[in-house]
């Protein structure tokens, strides 16, 4: 699909087969229905957002697992003074749009700098809402958020949106009590955690952290683990020491399953584990990509738990900015291309 201005995310609302929301970087989200794509936005709150820097905007959408009944969604979005900000909107009854009046802040988190924000939103299997926050920008994280469990910044958040109000938080939170980090937190250690997912089929967790010059990482959480987990940044970079560069303390940290090795600023794109119909040969095969060359690797785990990253698609000519993937109802698998204005459909070629 073409003719899209800064695509950020492609995703379905657990309803409807025949849809994909698309997200405009700049404050709107879009319905593509059967190929063709609605004039007027399901929401506009362009009002609302920032997107002057190359990493803000609007960046995450996710519709609620009871959407068909309840009509909530939640979008993550930097605010026009650079901040993040998690809010709820609410569709009409008849879910064709929803009015921006509906806004409800459900959670916002300062930003020290531009980039760096982080912008994923899921549904994990226990029907809480976590969140993407990357370590506040700049290079090599310098305020050290990564390692400070007392700030939302360099973390993935776990929240029950469900109690509470804005929200609860989960009992099993590592820190719920406030002892020893924010209540929030659920895992720590990201730099930039841009885009993550749940295996729908294994419930497992698949993370692509965004490193800092050298190594971008793809982390792996099985189902069931319990929060609390270190990935290392900013002491690691992927599998390698940052800080300090030699003989690091690794006692405690969870290192990557797979790394790239990249020049400066080729952000990792994390994807899904495919688990669509369409294509059996790839069933159980995650797909993750880069920003600056447009090459799509996959990756398996064999039976004894090994890890096999196999490179599947070479930068196309036309490849501009793969920024997101996303998956329809039936679990197919799109990219969004930020510079192209595009969205397209992951095929097995014959």
């Amino acid at each position: 699909m073409q003719g899209l201005n800064q695509p950020t995310v492609v995703t379905n609302d657990g309803v409807d087969a025949n849809q994909l929301y698309i997200v405009d970087k700049g404050g709107k989200i879009l319905i593509e229905q059967n190929g063709t794509l609605s004039n007027t936005p399901f929401l506009d709150i362009t009002s609302r957002v920032g997107s002057d820097g190359s990493e803000q905007g609007l960046l995450g959408l996710v519709f609620h697992p009871d959407y068909k009944d309840n009509g909530y969604f939640f979008v993550d979005y930097t605010n026009r003074n650079g901040n993040t900000v998690i809010a709820r909107f609410t569709a009409n009854t008849d879910r064709t749009n929803a009015d921006p009046s509906t806004f409800k802040q459900i959670l916002t988190v300062n930003q020290p700098f531009a980039n760096h924000n982080g912008g994923q939103l899921a549904f994990g299997p226990d029907g809480m809402l976590y969140i993407g926050m990357g370590d506040g920008g700049s290079q090599g994280d310098p305020n050290r958020n990564g390692q400070n469990t007392n700030v939302l910044l360099a973390k993935i958040l776990r929240i029950d949106i469900d109690h509470g109000d804005p929200y609860a938080i989960p009992p099993d939170n590592p820190f719920a009590d406030g002892t020893g980090g924010k209540p929030e937190v659920w895992d720590f250690g990201f730099r930039n955690p841009w885009r993550f997912s749940f295996d729908r089929q294994t419930h497992d967790l698949y993370v692509g952290d965004v490193g800092q010059a050298k190594w971008e990482e793809v982390d792996f959480i099985a189902t069931g683990t319990k929060g609390g987990l270190n990935f290392g940044w900013n002491i690691m970079e992927g599998a390698h020491c940052y800080s300090p560069a030699t003989n690091c303390n690794q006692n405690g940290l969870v290192l990557p399953v797979t790394e790239t090795a990249h020049p400066a600023n080729c952000a990792i794109i994390g994807g899904y584990v495919y688990r669509g119909a369409q294509y059996p040969t790839i069933n159980g095969a995650y797909f993750f990509t880069d920003y600056c060359s447009g090459t799509v690797w996959a990756m398996t785990r064999d039976a004894s738990g090994a890890w096999t990253t196999t490179q599947v698609i070479a930068s196309p000519s036309s490849y501009a900015g793969y920024s997101s993937f996303g998956e329809d109802l039936a679990g197919e698998l799109y990219i969004t291309d930020l510079a192209n204005g595009a969205v397209y459909h992951l095929v097995v070629a014959p």
